[in-house]
């Protein structure tokens, strides 16, 4: 029998993919947001494709807002897009 993989849904391109292909936006506990690469931290989740693409269109519908349930400053957002792998992996 075999494993089931895990999927996800992109807040940016909207796409189901499986969850190793994505990075996870975390939002703590304590109410911190930051980047998940390992998709292990607890906290409530949000799932991004490794593109600054997704990233931007993410940041344009409010995906990542919505997913997490708070307001996201333009920091948090630049710190995001500093974090994304240049190379898209």
């Amino acid at each position: 029998m075999s494993k089931k993989i895990p999927m996800r849904m992109c807040t940016g391109c909207r796409e189901n993919k499986p969850k190793k292909d994505f990075i996870r936006v975390v939002r703590s506990p304590e109410g911190e947001i930051s980047m998940d690469l390992t998709g292990r931290k607890p906290g409530r989740g949000a799932y991004i494709c490794r593109n600054a693409e997704c990233l931007k269109k993410a940041i344009r519908n409010k995906g990542i807002e919505r997913a997490l349930g708070v307001t996201l400053s333009d920091e948090i957002y630049a710190q995001l897009l500093s974090e994304m792998p240049a190379d898209g992996e």
